[in-house]
């Protein structure tokens, strides 16, 4: 062979390796492509479901202020009903007290009128 069939073979060679690299880096390119529009498509799906974790956030801390809020009125009521009932029981103690004073009074007036007949009842009862 002479050198201008070797000339023919090297620059046939030559363009069989461009051709296979130029090949080669298309496949790749495209594979870069197909990857970076997968990227893609999982960021747009978290920022849509970012989204919707963000309402549902929300919506447990409005709950969450709400029960808090209920709590306190729960809190503030019973506060209240235990003072009613510590004025209730001051006053029932009061008004026993009273009672016993003025039950005194009557059996003092039946003892010293002398148009009442007072039975004997015994010793009084101690309080």
């Amino acid at each position: 062979m002479d050198t201008t069939g070797w000339i023919i073979i090297a620059v046939a060679a030559v363009l069989v390796v461009v051709a296979i690299v130029l090949l080669v880096g298309r496949r790749g390119r495209g594979r870069e492509e197909a990857q970076r529009a997968k990227a893609q498509e999982i960021r747009e799906k978290a920022a849509a479901e970012q989204v919707e974790l963000q309402r549902r956030e929300a919506e447990a801390a409005r709950l969450d202020a709400q029960a808090r809020l209920a709590q306190a009125e729960a809190d503030s009521r019973a506060a209240d009903a235990a003072a009613m009932q510590n004025e209730a029981r001051v006053r029932a103690e009061q008004v026993s007290g009273t009672r016993a004073e003025l039950d005194d009074r009557l059996r003092t007036a039946d003892r010293i009128d002398p148009d009442v007949t007072v039975e004997d009842p015994g010793p009084e009862p101690r309080a």
